[in-house]
């Protein structure tokens, strides 16, 4: 057995803290994108894209900004293992505020990676939504709306869980 399966899992963020992080994080994206008509979510799968869903959520039930949710499929492991896809027409996004969301944000690579099809949009203004920031950044990506900063070693390990009534965060 790996060290991971033997180390006890730590509950960081129950229920009632995770979505209140998200329906916080909700009020900031609204404060800082108030005058846009549309806000494009791009959840990253799979634990991102579940991420993007409830944010949108949330953005749905205090703003009448059409909020709108498509994925970027990227391999979080390899990311130049396959092409890094949009699930929606890139020309619905020109001249538009993209969010991209994930649950974790470790080094940035795999925000890194997801960018790629979006550089070739023209973009009114591109943004990152985590719900933890564990603030390890080695790709040159900022993180705009963060749930929880968590400062951890590397030899760490987040584990977020959204499922539906069961929404936690877990260390080991």
């Amino acid at each position: 057995m790996t060290k991971e399966m033997n180390s006890p899992k730590n509950k960081i963020l129950d229920q009632q803290q995770v979505l209140q992080k998200i329906k916080r994080m909700a009020y900031e994206i609204y404060e800082q994108n108030y005058q846009e008509t549309d806000i494009y979510l791009a959840g990253i799968p799979e634990s991102g894209y579940l991420f993007a869903q409830i944010l949108k959520k949330e953005l749905e039930k205090i703003t009448p900004i059409n909020i709108h949710l498509f994925s970027i499929i990227v391999d979080k492991k390899d990311p130049l293992s396959n092409d890094i896809q949009l699930d929606t027409n890139p020309e619905q996004l020109e001249n538009k505020t993209v969010i991209i969301a994930d649950d974790v944000m470790n080094t940035g690579k795999t925000f890194f990676y997801a960018l790629k099809p979006l550089l070739s949009i023209p973009l009114k203004k591109l943004q990152t939504a985590v719900l933890v920031n564990r603030s390890h950044t080695v790709y040159p990506v900022a993180v705009n709306f963060s749930g929880y900063e968590l400062a951890t070693i590397l030899t760490e390990h987040i584990e977020v869980d959204l499922s539906e009534g069961k929404e936690c965060v877990y260390l080991f």
